[in-house]
């Protein structure tokens, strides 16, 4: 008997995949693993149902509080996103790749499939997480391999008996975890079509987002947040309550036009309600605490970082030297962050930290604790090349 494991989301791509392993592929034993990362439960408990009703023996893990304290932290910490946007799918493969890689050696399962088609990035995070963990483990991509497009898969399931939501007007693809949901497909590709309001679920309208602003206080310890309102809190719990603060006010829809890594431009729509508020909080605070000279070299990391990321390469040596040069930043980025929601705006207005770079002794130009006259020499020669350079050209 063939064993393999599919990581299973319960949508379109791999629910499609169950019956063409079977008949094309000749698997007879199935196994689904879904992942939890903070998705709605009525997603997890529907994959649950549909994974069962199918045939398969399934599992579901539950990831939620290892994906808050080791992936999204760790995003937080390096400021993670990607030509704008902050990464959250990106992030969850390489865990739900590990999550599904343990399941497979607890059963001594050594062959893998997953839902990803060839033109998207997810083929290259989960297959590379599943190659570093598993040794030559068999890994099939039945969407990639069979060249499907969205309306023949659709048309497959509804030939099998498979149920789905898609529809050819709807025919959008949507990933979610408690960092972040991304939505595409369908005219949602299309550059200059504009959303429909109906494919946002975590965020407000500007039009129903409540009339006052919202004020928030983020407390960091060792760069991550530890502390909403001066309430402290484990990083699940936190993560899923400046998801709702931040949402409830509009804050985090980010429509984009996106560079795979193929070299596709694809157009983009995520929300991302608490990692907009988050990270802008941290921004804000590393500003305050870094030196000048430390925030220039941190981008590079950050940026590279982000890269990496994006790319699925988790466990990647580079990477890893790169988060040990941001947590020897991130011993100073402790204090709190005051920020104002409103309409879809997220606008820092107060920050402190006991680390602060800040005088406003030698700052204010109302002391004269730093002595003006100083100064007088160092403007003097300051671009001195250039202006000898104009000289020489003035000469001419």
């Amino acid at each position: 008997m063939k064993n393999l494991i599919l990581i299973y989301s319960g949508g379109l791509d791999t629910s499609v995949c169950i019956p063409l392993l079977r008949e094309e592929y000749g698997y007879d034993q199935l196994i689904t693993v879904t992942v939890d990362m903070g998705q709605p439960r009525a997603d997890i408990q529907q994959a649950e149902e549909k994974a069962r009703a199918l045939g398969t023996e399934h599992y579901t893990v539950d990831a939620r509080r290892e994906f808050a304290a080791d992936y999204v932290f760790a995003a937080i910490r390096a400021n993670g996103d990607y030509e704008g946007y902050p990464l959250s799918t990106a992030i969850g493969r390489p865990l739900i790749a590990t999550c599904a890689a343990r399941v497979a050696e607890r059963l001594g399962v050594t062959a893998f499939a997953h839902g990803s088609t060839g033109k998207g990035n997810d083929q290259f995070r989960i297959e590379f997480t599943l190659r570093a963990l598993v040794p030559e483990p068999t890994i099939i991509a039945p969407m990639r391999e069979r060249n499907l497009t969205r309306r023949e898969e659709v048309e497959y399931a509804l030939a099998k008996g498979v149920p789905v939501a898609a529809t050819a007007e709807k025919i959008w693809s949507i990933d979610e975890n408690l960092w972040g949901r991304s939505i595409e497909g369908g005219r949602l590709e299309e550059p200059d079509y504009s959303p429909p309001e109906e494919i946002f679920q975590w965020t407000l309208p500007p039009d129903r987002c409540p009339d006052r602003p919202r004020e928030v206080t983020v407390g960091f310890q060792n760069g991550v947040p530890v502390s909403l309102d001066g309430e402290p809190l484990e990083p699940l719990p936190l993560i899923q309550a400046a998801h709702r603060i931040a949402g409830e006010n509009g804050v985090g829809r980010i429509d984009i036009i996106e560079d795979r890594m193929l070299g596709l431009k694809v157009r983009e729509n995520y929300e991302c309600p608490a990692a907009v508020l988050l990270l802008t909080a941290h921004r804000a605070l590393e500003a305050l605490v870094l030196t000048r000279d430390e925030l220039a070299f941190k981008r590079l990391v950050d940026q590279k970082w982000g890269e990496l990321a994006y790319a699925g390469l988790w466990l990647d040596p580079l990477k890893q030297a790169l988060e040990a040069f941001i947590a020897r930043t991130q011993e100073r980025v402790e204090g709190e962050v005051r920020l104002r929601l409103y309409r879809g705006s997220c606008q820092v207005i107060g920050r402190h930290s006991g680390w602060a770079l800040y005088s406003e002794a030698l700052s204010s130009f109302d002391d004269k604790t730093f002595d003006q006259r100083e100064t007088t020499g160092a403007v003097k020669t300051h671009g001195l090349q250039a202006q000898m350079l104009q000289a020489l050209r003035a000469r001419r």
